[in-house]
């Protein structure tokens, strides 16, 4: 509520083995605001068959259309060996994963055979009247050019430096050419402030990540300092002023 009275554009959250549910955290939220938009960095494709992550996105998107941000990913693989759903070959599954629900999410009829996606005959009975974009979380250089090649665009960690990020945009570019694609993909990336920063270090700090390449720099507070709901404010009315 905080975000949503403050103006803010977008609150991110996770969907981190064994925490919350990605999916309906983000429709708690959608419901309780009025115009935020919920990005899901990210939902682990071992995780979640790709027909229930289509069936379930759809419902939030023509429920709140124009407000839902997901992404996919590979999990974390330690936790998806936890739970007996570890890939022998992520970048495979996350392939066909990617393929399928963007299929699925755009009305498509689908049949597919992969090494990890089986759909026969399989469409969604009220799919959206506007998909919404599908985000790809990505740390290494192939997974990066795959989210190029086949999704919206690409969600980094707040482990990224600027200098990083220039790289992977020229992955994420490299991925899109490779696919004959001409897209203005979304580059999300989490940038990590500690909670008690200044104003002027925050916006700074955002600033760097634009200039790198960032189209969507999501800030994460860190460590003591402000409250969560003082950050948010803190954000809408001391830091956002110095990047307009």
């Amino acid at each position: 509520m905080a975000a949503d009275q403050a103006g803010l554009q977008q609150l991110w959250l996770w969907e981190d083995c064994f925490a919350e549910s990605g999916i309906a955290t983000a429709g708690a939220i959608l419901a309780w605001t009025d115009r935020l938009a919920v990005g899901i960095g990210l939902l682990p494709v071992p995780l979640r068959n790709v027909a229930l992550t289509a069936m379930e996105l759809a419902t939030l998107q023509r429920l709140f259309p124009g407000r839902l941000v997901p992404g996919i990913g590979h999990g974390v693989l330690d936790w998806m060996g936890q739970v007996g759903a570890r890939a022998d070959s992520p970048m495979t599954l996350l392939r066909e994963y990617t393929v399928a629900l963007r299929q699925l999410l755009h009305g498509a009829t689908v049949t597919t055979a992969g090494r990890y996606v089986q759909l026969d005959n399989v469409a969604l009975t009220w799919p959206p009247a506007a998909a919404p974009p599908l985000l790809v979380g990505a740390v290494k250089p192939r997974t990066v050019a795959l989210a190029g090649e086949l999704a919206d665009g690409v969600i980094l960690t707040g482990d990224t430096s600027p200098a990083d990020l220039r790289v992977a945009v020229g992955h994420l570019r490299a991925g899109a050419a490779a696919a004959d694609r001409d897209v203005q993909a979304d580059v999300v990336v989490f940038i990590a402030v500690p909670a008690a920063a200044s104003a002027d270090f925050v916006a700074g700090r955002v600033q760097e990540f634009v200039t790198a390449g960032a189209t969507h720099p999501i800030l994460l507070s860190v460590g003591e300092g402000r409250p969560l709901e003082r950050f948010v404010e803190f954000i809408a009315q001391d830091v956002r002023p110095l990047l307009a």
